[in-house]
């Protein structure tokens, strides 16, 4: 049987979490690259928080996902026919084509990697976009200074443990956030960070016990009942790298999903001089790709930067798996190997 382009599409738009049915999974021909176009067979596909801001409709930086088109998502894999120069059979690359086993691509979507530098699925986390996240975020924004005081939510995941390994290199103390004593464990004993606060015990003492002189930077994934513990401990001249807020991402009406408090009173932004700035990757990350790569892989190397990935088998099952990440089930980078 000839083989198929298994894909996954937006179905509707959901109200609040999403569910199964806002999904739907067809099998299609595969397709044929156009002139200076080539065919990729995806290999992994990453899921990120992201994705849940491309299926609504409110207004954002990037278009939503149409109703009936394939979910948005990088993935990485090699080529299998190529109509465009410098691109042959065989060519592992680094793209964004989509919830789906095959696609189409310019060589200007394309990023050409060598495989044997680390494992593939790394291109999608710690050497991929949620790496290249928090590099960009840290050396622009966070302008980490050597016995400064990083604190980091979400520190087990994707961004959030390469943030905290990219201070600690820097001279930083780090602090992460995480949910329960077994990501909390990864965080220190792995991944090197001083300490780790489980955000579901009393975090305002925890933070009174490990930042007792403030805080210099703040990276944020959270929000919600998080931010507001942090927020208040910010030193003179802080800064706040605002990456994300997941505990709002689902909600219909802006409230925090984890059950806090709508947020701080932020005019201590004036007081403090703080500095609270979001940024979007792609703003200015991807002509950078190459030096932060480079960087990563000697890290890599010198045994100073771990990951760790939770690796979902079969492409039907990507649905769930964004579901869960929603709410926190994944334990490290989530990527979804596509057969």
């Amino acid at each position: 049987m000839a083989e198929t382009n298994l894909q996954v599409l937006l179905r509707r738009r959901p109200k609040g979490e999403p569910v199964p049915e806002d999904f739907e999974i067809v099998e299609t021909p595969v397709p044929v690259p156009a002139a200076g176009e080539v065919l990729v067979r995806a290999r992994f596909l990453s899921l990120d928080p992201y994705m849940r801001g491309r299926m609504s409709e409110a207004k954002s930086y990037a278009k939503p996902v149409a109703l009936g088109a394939v979910m948005e998502g990088q993935t990485v894999g090699e080529v299998v026919a190529s109509n465009a120069p410098g691109f042959a059979p065989g060519d592992t690359v680094l793209g964004g084509f989509g919830w789906q086993r095959f696609s189409c691509a310019s060589p200007a979507r394309l990023f050409r990697i060598d495989p044997a530098e680390a494992p593939l699925s790394a291109s999608l986390g710690v050497l991929g976009m949620p790496g290249l996240t928090a590099w960009v975020g840290l050396e622009d924004i966070g302008l980490p200074k050597p016995g400064e005081t990083l604190v980091v939510s979400a520190a087990s995941g994707a961004v959030g443990q390469v943030v905290g390994q990219l201070g600690k290199i820097r001279g930083c103390t780090v602090i992460g956030i995480a949910g329960g004593p077994e990501k909390c464990r990864f965080v220190t004993e792995e991944l090197g960070f001083d300490a780790c606060l489980d955000h579901r015990g009393d975090l305002n003492a925890q933070l009174d016990a490990t930042c007792p002189e403030g805080i210099d930077i703040y990276w944020e994934n959270v929000g919600g009942a998080v931010q507001a513990a942090v927020f208040p401990r910010f030193r003179d001249f802080g800064r706040m790298v605002m990456c994300g807020v997941i505990s709002q991402y689902n909600t219909v009406e802006g409230a925090d999903s984890f059950g806090g408090p709508p947020g701080p009173n932020l005019g201590a932004v004036v007081r403090k001089r703080l500095r609270i700035q979001g940024f979007i990757v792609s703003d200015n990350g991807w002509p950078r790709y190459g030096q932060f790569r480079q960087e990563m892989l000697g890290h890599m190397a010198a045994g100073m930067m771990q990951w760790r990935e939770d690796v979902v088998e079969g492409l039907r099952n990507a649905p769930a798996a964004f579901i869960g990440l929603l709410k926190g089930a994944n334990f490290g980078k989530l990527v979804v190997k596509i057969d």
